[in-house]
């Protein structure tokens, strides 16, 4: 078996303990590093209110991506999000050399039927990644990708709304704003 160092997504985020002994991420985004350093602003009660009506809105705000990520390690799905974020990271890589390593990560981690973390493709977009794989490029899993990204939009979606990890974060926001 072959051995080598997780990514920095993969790792897990050091957590504290939310109100109501949910564990949260320490972390205001969902950045690589985990280290919380950016200048992320936390979200609005109004945005994360908006997040239940938009799932879109919600994927591009790194507070709600880290929220909804929560919700699915709960559900034992976290690495839809995970493929999609690096399939998001492997867009925008620009060195051939770097794109054939990811590409291959990305097989490895999330494609092949050897992995624990394999997400759930069709035989189809399996086969045009297979073809893919022959010669890498940043958006060879494009297809795959919007197939994770439509399965946890109507999937996993709806459940996360209605989750306590939503419901309880959306109330300490809501209380964070009447206090203040």
């Amino acid at each position: 078996m072959r051995k080598r160092q997780q990514s920095q997504n993969e790792e897990p985020s050091p957590v504290s303990q939310a109100p109501g002994g949910n564990q949260r991420p320490n972390t205001c985004c969902f950045c690589w590093c985990c280290c919380c350093s950016c200048s992320c602003k936390s979200p609005t009660a109004e945005e994360i209110i908006s997040w239940s009506h938009n799932f879109d809105k919600m994927m591009k705000s790194p507070a709600g991506r880290n929220l909804f990520r929560e919700f699915l390690r709960t559900e034992y799905s976290e690495e839809n999000l995970l493929f999609w974020l690096a399939c998001e990271d492997l867009k925008n890589e620009q060195n051939k050399k770097l794109i054939e390593e990811k590409a291959r990560n990305i097989y490895e981690d999330y494609i092949s039927i050897l992995s624990p973390k394999e997400v759930s493709l069709d035989s189809r977009v399996r086969e045009v990644i297979n073809r893919n794989l022959l010669d890498p490029n940043p958006h060879m899993y494009e297809d795959a990708q919007l197939q994770i990204y439509t399965l946890m939009h109507r999937d996993s979606f709806p459940r996360f709304l209605n989750s306590q990890v939503y419901k309880t974060f959306l109330d300490s926001m809501e209380s964070s704003t009447t206090d203040s």
